[in-house]
């Protein structure tokens, strides 16, 4: 059940990817642009998106934005927002041949195990390519500035803070 609350005790925001596998890399780069804007009762954490890790650290937050790259076979750049609170996260939707328990196996787990953070949001951007490399496509830089806007706002919505 949705518990409709202010995250006072601060919010989480994670962002997940491999740094050298090209577009798996967005939840990084979103996570780095977030930390730099020194969020007041924010952290801001890096992780592979190994899900038994991914639990460990959301355990105590009182709310989580997550950042992840998507491999629906949509348009690459496409944003997709995941609500935890809203129902199951589709299996196939997050990047995930280099998390050995993913993202949304680690979700669907805390959440039967009543385990999930009060509040609980997902990103993640549509990649178009997953090989090795250093840099995302053209297509996912292009979505990293409104995903960054949109999660502000979700952020403002979390701590009850309206500007």
């Amino acid at each position: 059940m949705k518990q409709e609350r202010c995250a006072t005790g601060g919010i989480l925001l994670i962002g997940v990817g491999n740094e050298y596998r090209s577009d798996d890399r967005v939840g990084l780069v979103v996570a780095r642009k977030l930390r730099e804007m020194r969020l007041p009762n924010t952290k801001v954490i890096e992780e592979s998106g190994e899900g038994t890790a991914l639990m460990e650290r959301w355990r105590d937050a009182e709310a989580v934005i997550l950042f992840d790259a998507a491999a629906c076979g949509g348009v690459p750049g496409k944003i997709h927002r995941f609500d935890a609170y809203a129902g199951t996260i589709p299996a196939t939707s997050l990047y995930h041949s280099t998390h050995a328990f993913s993202v949304v196996e680690a979700v669907e787990l805390a959440r039967v195990m009543n385990e999930l953070p009060p509040r609980f949001i997902i990103y993640a951007v549509e990649g178009k390519s997953f090989a090795a490399g250093s840099n995302v496509s053209e297509q996912v830089e292009a979505a990293v500035g409104e995903v960054v806007k949109r999660a502000l706002a979700d952020y403002r919505d979390l701590t009850c803070r309206r500007e």
